[in-house]
């Protein structure tokens, strides 16, 4: 990536981890080795140093546009993702909820019930992880 472009990944680089989580964004990092390095490097300046970086929304409301976005567009995995982030910048499950009702009026119910079932998805694997670090001990 350009030398110009610098800053911008650096902001981006520290606000994906902020919102995504240092393991998710380590793993990303690892993955693009093989394949896609330029292209995160590219999405970490643009769109997480320059648009969530941005001032104007709070991290709270870019995580429930984000999702909605996702919601609509059929995007499963980054909808998981997303809402794992939506978590860490205390969007509540019930506005998770209330979101992807909204998504059903506007994009359609088929994109908000498969919304849904990666909500589902994304609690029942919290609370099977809360569950197990609870029985460990």
């Amino acid at each position: 990536m350009d030398d110009a472009y610098k800053p911008l990944r650096e902001r981006g680089e520290a606000m994906r981890r902020k919102v995504l989580g240092d393991r998710y964004v380590d793993g990303a990092a690892k993955a693009a080795v093989q394949f896609g390095a330029d292209f995160q490097n590219v999405v970490t300046a643009f769109a997480w140093g320059g648009v969530w970086g941005r001032p104007g929304l709070s991290l709270r409301d870019r995580s429930l546009v984000t999702m909605a976005v996702m919601a609509a567009l059929h995007r499963p995995e980054e909808l998981k993702l997303h809402m794992h982030g939506a978590l860490r910048n205390g969007v509540t499950k019930t506005e998770m909820e209330e979101a992807m009702i909204q998504v059903g009026v506007y994009a359609g119910f088929p994109a908000a019930v498969a919304a849904n079932r990666v909500g589902q998805s994304v609690f029942r694997e919290l609370e099977e992880a809360r569950s197990a670090s609870g029985s460990a001990g």
